[in-house]
């Protein structure tokens, strides 16, 4: 065994000193430069936002020749594609929404303009991964204000708790408000470290072969490379429970609601989302739309685009199965648009794309479904969005955002709550979050003066509103806007019990339930965050099975996928969302490029006309479909040399290194026993 872990660390470090050559040599690193220019004024005007990001569908506006097609524009397919854009790859983004971002567009409501998923972000301090990530895929134009002491208020029935940001601030908070528990939050705080060093595994187990991934699960190895897999599929109340007896701090340790009860939820999840912000909280200047806005321009440099109004109907499908492109169709009453190109991303979620926009042949395939089987739907969302007279400013609006719980038996709370009937819900709500994106933005006074705004959000199951579903978004008749806003009017009663003196400054309120999401986001039942993010889902076995590329050929997964959202903090696609394939595209491992070809007309059954077009001329098919001068596919981009050839995939090659290097850490034999 020692001979064979020899041979294994041998070819790992040969491994690593290729894929350190290849990745850090000049030529071969596009993200090897800072972004050039200082960020540039904040655009207000919002002819000038909507030309970015409100980007209609039309034929004319398809790049004539692409690399690659993603599916939906949330972080997940933005970042894909912006990191093929970085090294001159031509992509389409297709989203069928009538904005660019998924879950970081914002809206605007009678003068004042809400954020719809991200509230707030960590790990933005210079230097670190996910701030280098965006001002790469932004070129440094997105800007970040860090919100004040306390981040984060967690209220536990009548006490309160708050967070500070700092390393050694956020241990001394905890300390000072639980002086009997020291020895509890120091261990903590040591796990917290070994996990946040030793998560990146979960996502090498992703990459290795499958027949490595398989081993290691199988025969249990995989326990001792690190401990982080016993910490993902440790139940969180049950690895607490081991470090203290006191209620108020076990759940304080697990505040973060994303429809998962405590003892339901991986240990590995919370105490991630812990540390995510343990050096402080960032929030965009400008509002959450701000990250679409700056990545978008990136895409479109590089030849592509960024379409919205654009629902992909189906994922087109050679006749040996491998996916060739993507059909698009705006309404029932329009013609089917076919999009080809040789690489499809799908960033519109496992449940879409392997439940409803694959063929129905392939949905069927044993290894598709599998995958669908190791997950299930997560629960919805329920947000408020209340308009307030008068600016953050002289409202006296904190920055802070308010984590409200009735008691500190959340395991409890969250069963009762998901078990109660729809007309019991409105007089027996539970958690609730409050934010005030107003006063986290020094812009927002700028853009939107005299007025502000607050966020109410809860967790709501879709079998409460599944009476209305199939109905069409704002004609859902009286009886689902009578129920969804007595939901509404309860929220906003126990926030003003918070903040009593909004009362009087109330302009408005809007609510937005599961059916909402399910509209506007493609969620298939509503979900926030995607599959539920239980311990079963952090299992070895599903966490290698649940990975960027899939049973179907130039099929590749990203956002919430083949990754782990982490939620809440948003941005974590950017770290496990990007499939392999983009990254060794980025280096010159990529298929020729496939000519795009339009079909216009419905055309007849699946299966029954697809092939995969090679370069000639691109066309509408149709009766007159207009003649174009061939063109030849580009090549790599200015300074960016030679190819990897496909048994080169450097991410294979860093996945073995990584795994049987970098996993092997001293911390292992510190604190492996606790989690075997």
């Amino acid at each position: 065994m020692w001979l064979t872990l020899l041979l294994l660390l041998a070819l790992g470090t040969l491994a690593l000193a290729l894929v350190a050559h290849r990745l850090l040599a000049p030529s071969g690193n596009p993200f090897a430069q800072p972004p050039l220019e200082p960020p540039r004024p904040l655009v207000t005007d919002p002819g000038a936002r909507d030309k970015v990001l409100k980007q209609g569908f039309s034929t004319r506006r398809v790049p004539p020749v692409l690399d690659a097609v993603v599916i939906g524009s949330g972080i997940g397919g933005l970042a894909a594609a912006g990191t093929l854009a970085k090294v001159g790859k031509r992509v389409l983004v297709l989203e069928q929404h009538d904005q660019a971002g998924g879950c970081c567009h914002s809206f605007q409501e009678q003068g004042c303009e809400f954020d719809v998923g991200i509230h707030y972000v960590g790990q933005m301090h210079a230097g670190s991964m996910l701030r280098v990530a965006l001002d790469q895929l932004t070129d440094g134009q997105l800007c970040w204000q860090r919100l004040p002491d306390p981040y984060d208020e967690v209220t536990l029935g009548p006490r309160r708790y708050q967070l500070r940001a700092g390393k050694t601030a956020f241990v001394a908070a905890l300390e000072e408000q639980f002086p009997e528990e020291k020895a509890a939050i120091r261990e903590f705080m040591r796990l917290s470290k070994v996990a946040s060093r030793h998560v990146a595994l979960l996502a090498v187990l992703k990459m290795v072969p499958r027949c490595l991934a398989t081993l290691l699960v199988r025969t249990g190895l995989i326990y001792w490379i690190s401990p982080v897999f016993r910490m993902a599929t440790t139940s969180h109340s049950e690895a607490v429970a081991r470090l203290t007896d006191n209620r108020d701090l076990r759940a304080l340790l697990c505040y973060f609601f994303y429809g998962t009860a405590p003892e339901d939820s991986s240990f590995l999840v919370n105490v991630l989302m812990v540390h995510h912000y343990q050096r402080g909280a960032w929030y965009p200047r400008g509002g959450a739309s701000e990250v679409a806005f700056h990545i978008v321009p990136l895409i479109e440099r590089a030849g592509g685009a960024v379409l919205v109004r654009a629902p992909v109907t189906r994922i087109l499908v050679s006749s040996d199965g491998a996916a060739m492109g993507v059909a698009v169709q705006k309404g029932p009453s329009e013609e089917e648009v076919e999009i080809f190109a040789p690489i499809v991303i799908s960033n519109a979620g496992v449940f879409n794309t392997f439940g409803k926009l694959l063929p129905p042949p392939l949905r069927s395939h044993p290894e598709v479904s599998s995958r669908l089987a190791m997950v299930r739907h997560g629960m919805g969302s329920f947000l408020v969005f209340v308009g307030l007279r008068g600016s953050a400013a002289e409202l006296h609006l904190p920055p802070t955002n308010f984590w409200i719980y009735p008691h500190n038996d959340l395991d409890t709370m969250m069963t009762q709550y998901a078990a109660l009937s729809r007309d019991d819900v409105p007089e027996n709500l539970a958690m609730m979050f409050i934010t005030f994106p107003a006063a986290k933005d020094p812009t927002y006074e700028q853009r939107h003066p005299g007025r502000s705004c607050m966020t109410i959000l809860t967790m709501a199951r879709y079998e409460w509103f599944e009476e209305w579903a199939g109905t069409r978004a704002k004609h859902r008749g009286a009886q689902y806007q009578q129920y969804k806003m007595s939901i509404a009017q309860r929220l906003l009663e126990r926030a003003l019990q918070r903040f009593p003196h909004l009362c009087d400054k109330v302009e408005f309120v809007e609510a937005a339930s599961p059916l909402t999401n399910q509209h506007y986001l493609a969620a298939p039942r509503g979900e926030m965050y995607g599959a539920e993010h239980d311990v079963a889902r952090f299992s070895p076995a599903v966490v290698a099975a649940m990975r960027a590329d899939t049973p179907v050929k130039n099929l590749y997964l990203t956002g919430k996928g083949p990754a782990s959202p982490m939620s809440p903090a948003p941005m974590f696609p950017l770290q496990w969302g990007c499939p392999p394939k983009v990254v060794a595209m980025s280096h010159g491992a990529v298929p020729r490029a496939g000519r795009v070809q339009l079909r216009a007309g419905r055309g007849p059954a699946w299966g029954a006309h697809l092939r995969l077009h090679r370069p000639g001329p691109p066309a509408l098919r149709g009766p007159a479909a207009p003649q174009e001068e061939d063109q030849e596919a580009p090549g790599p981009a200015s300074g960016v040399t030679g190819t990897v050839p496909g048994s080169m995939n450097p991410w294979v090659l860093l996945s073995w290194a990584w795994l049987f290097i970098w996993g092997w850490d001293g911390d292992r034999d510190e604190v492996g026993w606790r989690w075997r």
